[in-house]
């Protein structure tokens, strides 16, 4: 086969010995410089971090009490103008429902004690209204009573919750009877709470199995705690630059979630990485800072591309028109921007300082096991690649059907009141319809008067998708007419009301809020930036991996794998929590009917992050072979997922042991993240990169490297670069290279 030119992947000259002519890099390599700047005053550098550690914190910490709510909203639709509206024209506030039931409810004895604890609600500051018990919210089989009771809307959160405490309290007080009080502002409380212990008893699992699992792959535990300082100080810093943010963007409450999940993740792979090319330095040099500095200039080249390509690419988070996805590029951007720098300045002086132990040599070998994973998936690269393909575009199927909903009670764990009261309640047939209403209801907002919108209201009132109706006047002169949707507040007969009413409306002057209209509006949102966002990223990433490789194909290769990584994945979370496959193994019984409206989202973003990192450091000593000898690319490939192979592989099980950690809280949102995470980590760093990766890499050959002729004179003048190594003996199963 013909051989590339050494321009073509910008190669740098060795001495006639093969050894390199110059351990310290040209100016080309910024990694190089910050390493040597680290260990030259090493103390130093490890105290400002840790002062910066500190102090992020407890100053950057603050910024939990500025976060918003999820930050689903799409501040431009139509559902949040219409719920802006409401707000100050609805009389109407925050709404719950008790539900007395498990006995005769017509009874003299209940019927008495629900009498009188209505009658004290009604005296409660706050509550405005609370619908008769007796008959109209009776059940049809007498065996259940529905209690509606709703705040005012001038209510500071304070006083609200003090109306609500009072509220749930008297109710309890009834005897005899079971007693469930759920929906509205309990219902997001319930959520909302669900959410965080479900995140924190992830996260006081994963640290102490993290540190377990660096002990266990660098057997010691001083070298175990060196990521974890890199971690800290990703975490720490990032929330000092999302403080700052917070005060010009609006930013979710899963930002928090992103920072700690990230920078966990970033930084044990780079630390991974570093530590590991110190100890193969300390074969050549016993002197810990000449080792550190050597393994910044070459391991560094590789976590300063890896951390500038999921910064840069994060960013296009922010050409969406919404909180959350902002905050997700923002979060992204910060943690792995810091986690970068902490690994390339804080982690060798650390290395400095301490050092860790070397291990027997690690010289390179020319037998191994991913030595041989990577001859086999050459040997059967067309039988590898049309297979795997397949496999990831049949898992990935399911995604074409998703949907995504905000959720509803049966999301909850089953212990918790708020769904054990909607599920009574939809287990029973009350003569009112407002008492089967949804706990978030399709709302419209009608401004006009007159017979066409009492038509128009008649009308929407009796669509298939609509379970029971609730009127009522606005300060305005308007009418708001609530919808509950069929199937539940997650299901998606909502999202068809939404749809359907806002089709059919026609110059009326009428518009649509409610969950199931921010859904609506988040999904439309999603149409239109996508293109834009995945535009920026593909761009992003083409342009930093040809700036990596020299390559033109290797980058395109790069985003068709993650991409069929990514789909896999999250197919296989619409498997089991949409459609109810395997469900009941994470707590949920039956399909959820959707997905969470951050689940894609916030999978998508912190997996490619993961992937991307993972392919950098296969790539990065594939291609140290490859300048090594040019003429043996199969044997570049073996050889460099051999040197490579145990860091991802340890990398991408600590981080999914991790990430399978959040599946622990039982809570449906988390969960779902979890899963998804977990699958695309595994399937990324296995299937995809030890088979996949090798076997197009055969596939292209020596064409694998190529780019036209201005692309690698543009590659040779600005492509960052570094020292190239001696070559290393080729795997037995090829032929060796040239001595």
């Amino acid at each position: 086969m013909r051989t590339l030119s050494r321009h073509a992947v910008g190669m740098s000259s060795t001495s006639s010995t093969g050894s390199p002519t110059d351990l310290n890099p040209a100016a080309r390599n910024p990694a190089a410089l910050l390493g040597r700047a680290a260990t030259r005053r090493p103390l130093a550098v490890a105290l400002s971090w840790l002062i910066l550690i500190l102090v992020g914190f407890a100053v950057g910490g603050q910024v939990t009490s500025r976060f918003q709510g999820t930050g689903t909203n799409v501040v431009s639709s139509e559902s949040y103008r219409a719920g802006q509206f409401l707000s100050s024209h609805d009389p109407s506030g925050d709404r719950i429902t008790a539900l007395i039931g498990g006995t005769d409810v017509s009874s003299p004895t209940i019927r008495a004690q629900v009498l009188s604890a209505v009658a004290d609600v009604r005296r409660i500051p706050g509550v405005t209204t609370v619908s008769t018990p007796y008959p109209s919210g009776e059940s049809k089989d007498g065996q259940a009573v529905a209690v509606q009771v709703t705040f005012a809307t001038s209510l500071s959160n304070d006083a609200e919750n003090t109306a609500l405490d009072a509220t749930y309290s008297r109710f309890h007080q009834i005897t005899g009877a079971s007693v469930e009080v759920g929906g509205g502002p309990l219902l997001n409380q319930q959520m909302n709470h669900a959410v965080k212990k479900s995140l924190q008893l992830a996260e006081e699992l994963s640290l102490p199995i993290i540190l377990i699992g660096l002990f266990i792959a660098f057997g010691s535990f001083l070298a175990a705690l060196l990521p974890l300082s890199v971690s800290l100080a990703g975490i720490a810093s990032a929330l000092l630059i999302l403080l700052g943010f917070s005060h010009v963007t609006t930013l979710s409450q899963y930002a928090l979630t992103i920072v700690t999940m990230i920078g966990l993740g970033v930084g044990v792979d780079y630390s991974l990485l570093l530590i590991n090319r110190f100890r193969e330095e300390r074969q050549d040099t016993w002197d810990k800072r000449e080792a550190a500095r050597r393994a910044s200039a070459r391991a560094g080249r590789t976590i300063l591309f890896s951390g500038l390509t999921v910064t840069i690419s994060s960013a296009g988070l922010c050409f969406f028109d919404n909180s959350f996805l902002r905050s997700i590029g923002l979060a992204t951007a910060s943690v792995v921007l810091v986690d970068m720098l902490a690994a390339l300045t804080l982690l060798p002086a650390l290395l400095a300082l301490f050092g860790v132990k070397a291990k027997a040599t690690h010289a390179p070998r020319s037998t191994g096991f991913f030595v041989r994973v990577a001859n086999f998936a050459a040997r059967m690269r067309y039988g590898v690649v049309i297979v795997f393909t397949a496999l990831l575009v049949v898992l990935a199927i399911p995604l074409a059907g998703a949907h995504s909903s905000a959720g509803d009670a049966t999301w909850l764990p089953k212990s918790t009141e708020s769904r054990q009261e909607y599920e009574a309640a939809t287990q029973h047939a009350f003569n009112n319809h407002s008492a089967n209403a949804s706990s978030n209801p399709v709302e419209v907002v009608v401004q006009g008067t007159g017979p066409q919108y009492e038509a128009f209201i008649k009308k929407i009132s009796g669509l298939p998708q609509v379970a029971g109706v609730t009127r009522s006047p606005l300060s305005s002169g308007g009418t708001l007419v609530e919808l509950a949707p069929t199937g539940g507040d997650a299901a998606a007969d909502g999202l068809a009301l939404v749809r359907e009413i806002r089709a059919d409306r026609g110059a009326l002057d009428v518009q649509v809020t409610g969950n199931a209209a921010q859904v609506v509006d988040y999904e439309a949102m999603l149409e239109h930036g996508a293109p834009w966002a995945v535009g920026a990223v593909a761009l992003t990433i083409l342009v930093l991996l040809f700036a990596f490789t020299g390559s033109l194909l290797i980058p395109i290769k790069t985003l068709i794998t993650t991409a069929l990584s990514l789909a896999a994945s999250l197919g296989v979370v619409v498997l089991v929590f949409q459609q109810g496959h395997g469900a009941s193994l994470f707590g949920v019984s039956g399909g959820l009917g959707s997905l969470d409206l951050v689940t894609v989202p916030c999978v998508a973003a912190i997996a490619f992050g993961l992937a991307m990192d993972y392919e950098i450091f296969i790539l990065d000593r594939v291609r140290e072979q490859y300048l090594a000898d040019p003429a043996k690319p199969r044997a570049a490939v073996a050889l460099g997922l051999q040197r490579s192979g145990r860091i991802v592989t340890s990398a991408a099980l600590l981080i999914a042991v991790v990430f399978a950690c959040f599946m622990a809280g039982g809570n449906a949102v988390i969960s779902q993240i979890g899963l998804g995470l977990t699958l695309a980590v595994l399937v990324d760093a296995t299937l995809v990169r030890m088979l996949l990766v090798p076997a197009t890499m055969a596939l292209l050959g020596d064409a694998a490297w190529w780019a036209p002729r201005p692309l690698r004179r543009l590659h040779d003048r600005f492509g960052l670069s570094e020292t190239a190594q001696a070559p290393a003996p080729a795997p037995t199963a090829l032929p060796a290279p040239t001595p």
